[in-house]
């Protein structure tokens, strides 16, 4: 029989370090746990000792996780989770003649335009066919580590990610769904779109359009910025510019905006799904990952029927 070692953590003693991280301090985590705070700060030490790092900053204000804190931390929640689900899916395993029902928690990150857009009806199949699955989607920016750092850090199970030329976290899988366009989007009826001055959002710059971009000597600098897609197709609707936006975003889009369609060498990214390999073989996200691949395979066709038709290609000059 194994044994355990003094450098085993105990799952208490994991649930404290993500308790003391996501609280940010020792009290709070304590709190949070139901714990006195001397037996989480006596509980994160001995963590420190079997590990061989600190993890925590100590300080007036709280506790903060230390680069070693946080990859500890990022662990701590994927193995929580995995015990969630080996207790989950081995309890479902012991019913006699039973057919894997996935249930519990779901958690998905997602980009705001696929959550808008895409899980809506993925969801609706799921709960359908699975009523004991719990979804839980969080609307994740896609700049810097993104949807995939959820999934990296132990947040989510699943991530809704742009997979071109995106750095994947280590130690995770991901696979691509369908090609989502680019289309300059501007002002209905405005005779010289390209004249426009360019309303911009951080996550349309990722390293997929780049090239394009740098490639457009038309495109002014951006002279108006916005955090979210919807606030550029506002603005670009009031009539402050025009903008290069994916499909999905423009779904729904109101009749005072023209879409124009970019031409053969428009830009695209690729959507897909980012997990870790362990989560990858769970019923719930296997049953996830089913509705994804079927929405994946009808979305052009229905970015196209519900996106209007794109205008004629934009003409040089």
């Amino acid at each position: 029989m194994a044994r355990t070692t003094d450098t085993d953590l105990a799952p208490h003693e994991l649930r404290i370090l993500v308790a003391v991280a996501d609280a940010g301090g020792f009290s709070a985590g304590a709190g949070a746990l139901g714990l006195t705070q001397s037996a989480v700060s006596r509980s994160v030490r001995g963590s420190e000792r079997k590990i061989g790092a600190v993890l925590f900053d100590r300080g007036r204000s709280g506790a903060t996780p230390t680069p070693a804190g946080e990859k500890a931390v990022a662990h701590a929640r994927r193995v929580l989770r995995l015990l969630d689900v080996l207790v989950a899916e081995a309890r479902e395993a012991s019913r006699p003649e039973a057919t894997p029902k996935p249930e519990g928690p779901l958690r998905i990150a997602a980009f705001r335009s696929t959550a808008l857009q895409l899980m809506p009806p993925v969801l609706q199949r799921l709960r359908a066919r699975y009523p004991g699955i719990e979804p839980q989607v969080r609307i994740v920016r896609e700049i810097g580590r993104g949807t995939a750092g959820e999934v990296a850090d132990g947040r989510s199970d699943l991530a809704m990610a742009t997979l071109d030329g995106a750095r994947l976290p280590a130690g995770l899988v991901a696979s691509g769904l369908f090609e989502e366009s680019y289309f300059l989007v501007h002002p209905a009826g405005h005779p010289a779109p390209r004249s426009l001055p360019l309303v911009d959002w951080a996550e349309n710059c990722g390293s997929y359009t780049r090239a394009w971009w740098g490639a457009q000597d038309w495109i002014p600098r951006a002279t108006i910025e916005a955090e979210d897609d919807g606030a550029v197709l506002s603005l670009v609707s009031a009539g402050h510019g025009m903008a290069i936006m994916p499909a999905l975003s423009l779904v729904g889009a109101p009749a005072s905006v023209e879409i124009t369609d970019l031409g053969p060498e428009r830009p695209t990214r690729r959507v897909g799904y980012v997990t870790t390999p362990e989560l990858a073989g769970s019923a719930a996200v296997r049953a996830l990952v089913r509705e994804l691949r079927a929405a994946g395979a009808q979305a052009p066709a229905r970015l196209r029927a519900h996106t209007r038709e794109p205008a004629a290609s934009l003409a040089a000059g």
